[in-house]
C-alpha cells in the first residue's frame, strides 16, 4: 500500500535558510502565542498547509509537548516525532532541520519544524509538486506516512482522524495562547489507502469479544495466547491511559518490539473502541495482574484532561460493565482499578484527571460511589504498591514499598460507606519489632503505616467491616 518512492527528502535541505530567516520578528510587532507563531513559520519554511499541520499536531498530542517526556511509543514534543527501534522520525527531523535531537525533544517552536519537515519529505516522496503542495486534500497519503503505522489500515484511521479535525476544526488552549484552526470543507485524496479496510465501518460483532468494538489483533509477540477463564479466573478489570492517540497505540500494540498490549483501546473524541486481544488471552499490561485481568487503554495522556471526554467515559463504561456481567466481577473499586493500583506496577495511569466518580456512576457500581484517595496518594511520593488484599466489597488493604528510604507502608482503603466513619484499620509488622496499628473510625482510609523494613520480613494486614486480612511474615527482600 505504500506509494513508491518519487524525490529524495533532501531537497529539504535548502528549506533551512527560509525558516531561519522566517523565526525572525520585528521589533515593533505585537506579541503573539509562540505555538501560533510556531505553526506559522513551520508551515511557510516547509510549503506545508498551516491548518493541516496544526490538525496533525493536535490529532499525536492535543498540542500538549509533556515537557519533552517521550510517549508510550517513543515519540516527543506537540508533533509526537518518534523514535523507537522501528521508526526513527526525530532523527530524520533532526537531519532535515539541522536541529539537535535533544532541541527537537522539548523545544515547541523545533519540534513543529522538524514535524513541518518529515511531513514535506513525505510529500515530496510522493511526487507532491508546488502547485499540489497548496491542496490539503492531496497531502492525504502524506499524512497517513507521518502516524507511522504499521499496516494499511491503521494509516488510513490515523488520516481519517487528522481530516475529520479539519472538517470541525480545532481549538486548542496553549501556556501562552490559543491554537485556533476553522472548520473547512477539504476533500482527502486517499489513492492507494482507498482500498485499505475502513476501521471507522461497521464490524461483525462475531468478530469480537464484546460486540461494540471493531477488530484489530495486536503483534503475536506482545501477549500470551492462553484459555481463560478456564486456566485462569478474570476478577479485574484494570483502566490505563495510552500516553499516545488511538491510532498510534494500536499501531504500537501490532508493533513486535513493543511488548506490551491491551485487550482494549477507547478513543477520546466519540468512545470508539478496538479490541486487539482476545479476552482468554493475556495481554501484557499488568505485570503480575495479566493472567487475572482485562486491560482497557483509553487514548491520551495523564497530564491532559482534554482527552477525557464524556463519550470515552460512557463507551469505556459499558465495555466495563459487559466484561463485568460476564465473569461475575463485582462493579467496585476493589475489581475496577486504575494501572497505578496494580502491585508492583510504578505506572501512574490513569492519572489525577480520571475521574472515577463518574467512571462509577456509569459502570453502575456499588453506591455509585468512588473513593477519592488512592494508596499512593496516602503513603506519599515514592511509595509502590506491592501486594494488596481485598476486605470483601468493604475495601482494600494495600502494602507500598518506597526504594529510596527502604520503608513499606501500609493502608486500607474503603470500597463502601464512603464518607461515613467506620471501622477501618491498617497494621504494619517488621520482623523483630513492635506492630505499629491505625485502627479507629475512618470516612475512607486507615493508616499510613510507615516503617523502616529493608531486608526484613513484613506481616502486614487490615480490616474493613466484617471482613480483615493478616499476612504471614513476607516480602523479606
Amino acid at each position: 500500500m505504500k506509494a513508491r518512492l518519487r524525490r529524495s527528502a533532501m531537497l529539504l535541505a535548502g528549506s533551512l535558510i527560509p525558516l531561519v530567516c522566517l523565526m525572525g520578528r520585528p521589533a515593533s510587532a505585537a506579541p503573539a502565542d509562540p505555538l501560533t507563531d510556531a505553526f506559522t513559520h513551520a508551515a511557510a519554511a516547509y510549503d506545508v498547509p498551516r491548518d493541516l499541520l496544526v490538525a496533525v499536531g493536535y490529532a499525536e498530542t492535543h498540542l500538549d509537548g509533556h515537557r519533552g517526556e517521550p510517549s508510550a511509543s517513543g515519540g516527543y514534543g506537540v508533533m509526537h516525532l518518534v523514535s523507537n527501534p522501528t521508526v526513527h522520525a526525530l532523527e530524520q527531523a533532526a537531519k532535515l532541520t539541522a536541529q539537535p535531537v535533544e532541541t527537537l525533544k522539548s523545544d515547541d517552536a523545533a519540534n513543529v519544524a522538524g514535524g513541518a519537515a518529515v511531513l514535506r519529505a513525505h510529500a515530496d516522496e510522493l511526487g507532491l509538486d508546488a502547485t499540489a503542495r497548496k491542496d490539503a486534500g492531496k497531502w492525504y497519503a502524506a499524512v497517513a506516512e507521518y502516524g507511522n503505522a504499521s499496516s494499511p489500515e491503521v494509516a488510513r484511521l490515523y488520516a481519517d482522524t487528522v481530516y475529520d479535525l479539519l472538517a470541525k476544526g480545532v481549538t486548542a488552549a496553549t501556556p501562552n495562547g490559543t491554537v485556533t484552526v476553522k472548520a473547512q470543507a477539504v476533500t482527502p485524496e486517499r489513492g492507494t489507502y482507498a482500498q485499505a479496510p475502513d476501521l471507522n465501518a461497521p464490524r461483525l460483532a462475531a468478530a469480537v469479544d464484546y460486540p461494540g468494538a471493531k477488530w484489530v489483533a495486536a503483534s503475536s509477540s506482545n501477549y500470551t495466547v492462553s484459555n481463560r477463564p478456564a486456566s485462569n479466573a478474570i476478577d479485574r478489570i484494570v483502566i490505563h491511559v495510552t500516553q499516545g492517540s488511538y491510532a498510534g497505540t494500536i499501531s504500537w500494540f501490532q508493533n513486535p518490539a513493543a511488548q506490551v498490549s491491551a485487550h482494549y483501546v477507547v478513543r477520546s473524541s466519540d468512545g470508539d473502541i478496538t479490541q486487539m486481544v482476545r479476552e482468554k488471552d493475556r495481554a501484557w499490561h499488568a505485570r503480575d495482574w495479566n493472567s487475572r485481568s482485562v486491560g482497557i487503554e483509553h487514548e491520551g495522556y495523564v497530564d491532559n484532561a482534554s482527552w477525557f471526554t464524556d463519550a470515552m467515559y460512557r463507551a469505556s463504561a459499558a465495555l466495563t460493565r459487559n466484561i463485568a456481567d460476564r465473569y461475575n466481577i463485582p462493579k467496585d473499586r476493589t475489581h475496577i482499578v486504575g494501572h497505578v493500583e496494580v502491585p508492583g506496577n510504578d505506572h501512574t495511569d490513569p492519572g489525577p484527571y480520571w475521574d472515577w466518580a463518574k467512571y462509577m456512576q456509569y459502570v453502575g457500581g456499588s453506591n455509585g460511589g468512588v473513593n477519592p484517595y488512592t494508596p499512593q496518594e496516602v503513603c506519599g511520593s515514592g511509595y509502590n504498591v506491592i501486594d494488596s488484599a481485598a476486605l470483601g466489597t468493604a475495601g482494600t488493604v494495600y502494602l507500598l514499598y518506597n526504594n529510596s528510604n527502604g520503608y513499606n507502608c501500609v493502608t486500607t482503603i474503603k470500597s463502601s460507606s464512603l464518607g461515613t466513619a467506620t471501622a477501618t484499620s491498617a497494621y504494619l509488622e517488621v520482623q523483630g519489632k513492635t506492630r505499629v496499628t491505625d485502627s479507629g473510625n475512618f470516612t475512607y482510609y486507615a493508616g499510613p503505616v510507615r516503617a523502616a523494613a529493608a531486608d526484613k520480613c513484613v506481616k502486614w494486614g487490615g480490616k474493613a467491616g466484617s471482613s480483615a486480612y493478616d499476612s504471614p511474615f513476607e516480602h523479606c527482600g
